[in-house]
């Protein structure tokens, strides 16, 4: 089949839809990406590509288009230019390109922001093929959530974008069962919706690139890593990750020398963190080691004795299960998740670990205590229940069989 896939974000940015796009044409399907340049999450564009750099390229078989697009940036401001310039851009493109190309199907991942899902809607209307869209983000409540925007024209119209997407949308796949209220809001799309999870990056096998491991090695030579009970964030270091509230924990934690937080990644958080860190002095127990080669991941979770997943105590957060929680479990580590709602809900479901409340700092740092004296077998029983539940609920490979056998492929 020939299948257009629009996503502003693909390889070599880090998004679970690099999976679906390379294992279609790896089944002998023709997929045809249409994306931006590349350039989440620093917010300027990868080195090698530019407007007029790469613009058009094949990577594993999937042929892919880069539309020219304003980068991240570090401000709000830019932010919204990359936004609206993906937009604006890809919509004209599209106009053009659906005159002269006709596909079977049009796949959306539909992230921040909802716009993003435009071109996709557009090609339907004007194809009449059908389209199946992936939302990993509820929009506009993430704008008012972790952007704090509640002008009512505003958001009008965002919503505008969210009703056509579910309108036109054949099949609407979710990635947290507690999806379903949000989208029912908009209309009567209960036959539309489908549950479809995030699995683990596929970093857990493989070797490693020598980049990847001169960076490892770095790491091991420094020492931070080898002694302690190291509680591990990896991922965004973001506005919805909580940090307010890890910091805290970190804090009344202080006196606890053995006890160090790890963070490996990066964001828009992540220099309030080290800024924390050094006002309180956190030096010898917070570890912000920046952000690292995907392919290293399962290299670092083995130092780890606990995982976290974290988010703001927000409602809307609460609709999400994080997709860091597949990559815990299929390294087969113990999670503690300080969050409301689905995340939790999963941890629990799976018997992998430990569940607090959004913004706990105190009960945070008194069950960080408690794992650190617990025995070691206690925390493997855990590990091995988060590696078992991945097995049944969260391998790539049958996720997705199963979105094959839904879009009949």
């Amino acid at each position: 089949m020939k299948i257009l896939f629009v996503c502003q974000y693909f390889y070599p940015e880090v998004f679970r839809g690099n999976d679906i796009a390379f294992h279609w044409a790896e089944e002998g399907h023709c997929v045809h990406v249409v994306c931006g340049v590349p350039n989440y999450p620093d917010g300027v564009f990868y080195r090698g590509y530019g407007w007029f750099k790469r613009r058009h390229e094949v990577i594993n078989g999937v042929k892919v288009t880069r539309l020219p697009i304003i980068p991240r940036g570090n401000s709000k401001i830019m932010l919204i230019l990359n936004y609206f310039s993906y937009l604006s851009v890809a919509w004209v493109w599209m106009l053009f390109h659906a005159m002269a190309h006709k596909y079977d199907c049009v796949f959306v991942q539909q992230l921040s922001p909802v716009m993003m899902s435009a071109p996709g809607v557009l090609y339907k209307k004007l194809r009449k093929v059908p389209l199946y869209t992936w939302v990993l983000d509820l929009w506009p409540d993430s704008l008012t959530a972790a952007g704090g925007i509640n002008n009512e024209y505003v958001l009008r119209l965002f919503k505008h974008y969210v009703k056509s997407e579910y309108r036109y949308s054949d099949m609407i796949l979710i990635s947290s069962r507690s999806f379903e209220k949000s989208v029912l809001k908009f209309g009567d799309y209960q036959d539309k919706l489908v549950y479809f999870p995030q699995w683990s990056d596929g970093t857990d096998s493989g070797e490693m690139s020598i980049e990847s491991l001169t960076s490892v090695r770095e790491i091991e030579r420094s020492g931070v890593l080898k002694s302690g009970f190291k509680l591990m964030f990896a991922g965004a270091v973001g506005e919805a990750h909580g940090f307010e509230c890890t910091m805290q924990a970190a804090l009344l934690t202080k006196r606890h020398k053995d006890i160090k937080w790890v963070i490996v990644g990066d964001g828009r958080r992540l220099d309030w963190v080290r800024e924390f860190v050094k006002e309180h002095g956190l030096e010898d127990t917070v570890l912000t080691l920046g952000r690292f080669p995907s392919e290293t991941m399962p290299w670092f979770f083995k130092q780890a004795d606990v995982m976290l997943v974290t988010l703001s105590n927000a409602p809307l957060f609460a609709l999400y299960a994080p997709a860091k929680i597949s990559s815990y479990m299929a390294a087969g580590k113990p999670i503690l998740a300080v969050l409301n709602g689905e995340g939790a809900e999963v941890v629990k479901d799976a018997d992998c670990g430990w569940t607090l409340p959004a913004d706990d700092a105190e009960g945070f740092a008194k069950l960080a205590i408690e794992l650190s004296q617990k025995n070691i077998l206690e925390l493997a029983e855990k590990g091995e229940n988060a590696l078992k539940y991945y097995n049944e609920h969260f391998v790539k490979e049958k996720c997705l069989n199963k979105l094959d056998n839904m879009m009949k492929l």
